[in-house]
């Protein structure tokens, strides 16, 4: 952990959050302001129905894929469900823009800031030659890959922490600093190409909050322990990040285009956007749950686990 903070990436790192949390506050009271100007009021319920209105009008429009349909009708009808319910999904706040960041950077920006941290925690050691003047040590190999993991760990809190902290007091300066008792709807579920609103209850924002930065954190637990894993099988260090990086990437893209290869579902790179079953977003393949995709991750970071410490304690050349 010492090692990290030399290096000073965890800092880099929160600066790099800094700025792209500032960048998409920028944006957000920049949409803010065009809709209220294009719409003319505040009023957040004439505002609502205008964008039911869109929605309708590109669910109506040619040239989409049946996909993009699927996911329009089902916003359809959550927009929907909010306003009969009287419920503002979407009040100015900093929690409110929490939320949004979290639920945009899970996928994506999230595990590539912790696969930065953890994809030289042990490949730095074997390339730079210090591996061996660490395995001298009357210490068994267990343990000093325990310490490593445990780095990893502390670090990957670390970056989960720094994001919540920051997109708080950044997005606050703009937004304000309230909101953390908006009732938000939770429950939501995805039968076909229907809402499903018979488990749909209302819970405190800073409870939703509380539950997609706990997902969030899970992922990047999970991320954090794949990189983990090629840091341990491979030497090099940009050859752990080029496969991550690639894997990542093409679960975001995969997720949009797998709903018919059904056995996509159990890759690791298609179940990380846990976060969009709290919300009630259509999944990338009908049938996937929380509690699924969950499991997957878990079981692929268990594998991940115990590949990394067989083969650390086995190999004999670093």
């Amino acid at each position: 952990m010492l090692k990290i903070v030399r290096k000073k990436r965890l800092f880099i790192i929160a600066a790099i959050v800094a700025v792209l949390v500032s960048l998409f506050t920028y944006a957000q009271f920049k949409q803010i302001e065009t809709i209220r100007e294009r719409i003319g009021t505040t009023d957040w319920r004439t505002q609502l129905q205008q964008q039911i209105i869109d929605t309708q009008n590109r669910l109506n429009s040619t040239g989409i894929s049946e996909d993009w349909k699927k996911f329009l009708k089902i916003r359809l009808q959550q927009q929907q469900y909010y306003l009969d319910n009287d419920i503002n999904p979407m009040a100015p706040g900093a929690p409110t823009f929490m939320r949004m960041f979290i639920e945009n950077s899970i996928e994506l920006f999230l595990p590539l800031l912790v696969m930065v941290i953890a994809a030289d925690l042990v490949s730095s050691e074997a390339s730079g030659g210090t591996i061996k003047l660490l395995l001298t040590r009357p210490v068994k190999r267990w343990k000093i890959l325990m310490s490593k993991y445990i780095a990893m760990m502390l670090s990957t809190s670390f970056v989960v922490f720094s994001v919540a902290l920051l997109s708080y007091a950044i997005s606050g300066i703009v937004f304000g600093y309230g909101g953390w008792n908006l009732p938000l709807l939770t429950g939501f579920s995805i039968q076909g190409e229907e809402l499903n609103t018979s488990a749909v209850h209302l819970i405190s924002q800073w409870k939703y909050l509380l539950i997609e930065f706990g997902l969030a954190f899970f992922v990047s637990l999970v991320v954090g322990t794949l990189t983990f894993m090629l840091s341990v099988l491979i030497r090099s260090t940009a050859a752990v990040m080029g496969i991550m990086l690639a894997a990542l990437i093409s679960g975001a893209i995969l997720s949009n285009m797998v709903s018919s290869w059904t056995s996509a579902k159990y890759l690791f790179m298609v179940n990380l956007r846990l976060t969009s079953y709290i919300s009630g977003m259509a999944p990338p393949i009908d049938g996937m749950t929380l509690s699924f995709s969950m499991t997957v991750l878990a079981i692929w970071a268990l594998g991940a686990l115990i590949v990394s410490f067989y083969v650390f304690t086995k190999r004999d050349v670093y």
